[in-house]
């Protein structure tokens, strides 16, 4: 049986505000996204291993599936 996970997450950005549905990448994590409406670069906060976990309505694949903050990508 595989491993269900969620893999559409709604960015909210921190400095204007603006929410996009996005899908997630289920084999990485995303490091940097540009927000369509004001064209910031997002980062992860620290402490967090990308931007959907960050910024995201759902946590990454990866942290979903550990059922632990971060994925251990930066370790």
């Amino acid at each position: 049986m595989q491993p269900q996970f969620v893999t559409a997450s709604v960015l909210t950005c921190p400095h204007c505000g603006f929410a996009k549905q996005e899908v997630m990448p289920v084999d990485a994590c995303q490091w940097f996204y540009e927000c369509e409406h004001c064209h910031q670069l997002l980062r992860p906060k620290p402490g967090d291993c990308c931007v959907y976990c960050s910024y995201g309505s759902v946590p990454c694949p990866p942290v979903q599936l550990s059922g632990k903050k971060g994925c251990g990508c930066h370790d």
